[in-house]
């Protein structure tokens, strides 16, 4: 049973993800928090697999929230908002969301979400992501030699990147997907990243984070 918190500061938004997530298979909601500060005292007293998080929320936003949440628990961020603004979602994931979705999802979606996030994967909505690259990519490419990376790590990072699922980066790189997810977790242990989306940052900016790598 995966253990939900809801965080919202509009009840009606709450009242509803609680009723829709508290019908499905493998799902329970443990609660709600209209605050940031709210979420972080509750997750830290109770075993919270998941947090939906809203992000502009009075006493303390959810980005801030977030940063605290996974510093001090085990529980899961996934950020879920009406707002797709390129501060927000790179400074959420910096601060260790795993996923960033937007509210006019289907509930499925959001389902497959939280299912997804506990399998240590991490979820970006492709318009968001879309929006990320637009915002992130300059005219000069970043320079990625200090971090000695092979020419075949060099392009799983810039498949990666380009938004491609392993079943597509196996295809276009003509090896296999257990090869590809290998090749990810390898990158990530190397380079001292938690999940993709930190690993494509790093491959658009040179950097992760605020600070060069």
């Amino acid at each position: 049973m995966i253990k939900i918190l809801v965080v919202d500061d509009n009840s009606f938004i709450t009242g509803g993800l609680e009723i829709i997530l508290g019908t499905m298979d493998g799902m329970e909601v443990l609660g709600a928090a209209e605050n940031g500060a709210e979420a972080v005292a509750f997750c830290q007293t109770h075993e919270v697999d998941v947090v939906l998080m809203d992000v502009r929320m009075p006493v303390m936003d959810g980005v801030e929230a977030t940063k605290q949440i996974t510093e001090t628990t085990q529980t899961k961020v996934i950020i879920l908002t009406t707002f797709d603004d390129d501060a927000f979602i790179l400074k959420a994931i910096e601060n260790g969301a795993k996923g960033y979705l937007l509210k006019n999802n289907d509930p499925q979606t959001i389902r497959n979400a939280i299912t997804s996030v506990m399998q240590n994967q991490s979820i970006m909505q492709d318009e968001i992501w879309d929006k990320v690259k637009s915002a992130l990519v300059s005219e000069v490419k970043p320079d990625l030699s200090s971090l000695q990376l092979t020419a075949r790590e060099l392009d799983v990072m810039k498949a990666v990147a380009s938004g491609l699922s392993n079943k597509e980066i196996a295809k276009n790189l003509f090896i296999s997907e257990g090869t590809v997810a290998n090749n990810i977790s390898a990158l990530l242990g190397k380079l001292g990243l938690d999940h993709r989306t930190q690993l494509a940052i790093l491959y658009l900016t040179g950097r992760v984070g605020g600070g060069e790598v």
